[in-house]
């Protein structure tokens, strides 16, 4: 897995060495969730998502260290200046979906965008994945997240034609799988 208990390092191999150096990826803690939270809030409306069947109504919101604690859970998030201003997560696929984990609630705030936040972050969480026996990786989004996707196919997930497990979020009208 990358360094990121050094959030500073400069290791070529770490996700964080593309980052601007004010910018880093690390874990979260009880003291980002109220941020993470604002951060899914204020992007998932951006793009329409703010309706019945969408993650922005899980439960989970609210408290996203404590939901990410259990083993095969990992939530991160990038900060800059000390400012969280995005975050995604590994879990395992709800609805018993052996040895497949979702890549979930990955959301960044305007100024995170287009700094190379979403490959660094993607390759913390695939990293993560992969240390921690998953063989697969799902997602899923809706059509209008356009940067998304595209990031998603170049990081190697193949779009598939319908949802897998039981995420309950029947807002989303995309699927994608990556073998890990």
């Amino acid at each position: 897995m990358p360094s990121l208990t050094n959030p500073g390092s400069t290791d070529a191999s770490s996700p964080n060495a593309t980052l601007p150096n004010n910018t880093h990826i690390r874990r979260i803690t009880a003291a980002d969730d109220p941020a993470v939270a604002n951060v899914i809030r204020t992007v998932m409306p951006e793009f329409g998502a703010d309706g019945p069947g969408f993650a922005i109504h899980d439960p989970e919101v609210a408290a996203m260290s404590e939901h990410y604690a259990a083993p095969g859970h990992a939530y991160f998030v990038l900060e800059r200046d000390g400012r969280v201003i995005g975050g995604a997560g590994i879990a395992p696929l709800a609805g018993d979906v052996p040895g497949v984990c979702e890549l979930r609630k990955m959301y960044f705030l305007r100024e995170a965008r287009g700094i190379g936040a979403g490959a660094a972050m993607m390759a913390v969480c695939l990293d993560y994945a992969r240390g921690a026996g998953y063989r697969q990786c799902y997602l899923e989004t809706l059509t209008g997240m356009d940067a998304a996707a595209s990031l998603y196919e170049r990081s190697g997930f193949t779009r598939i034609p319908k949802s897998m497990g039981a995420t309950g979020h029947f807002g989303c009208n995309r699927f994608y799988l990556r073998e890990l």
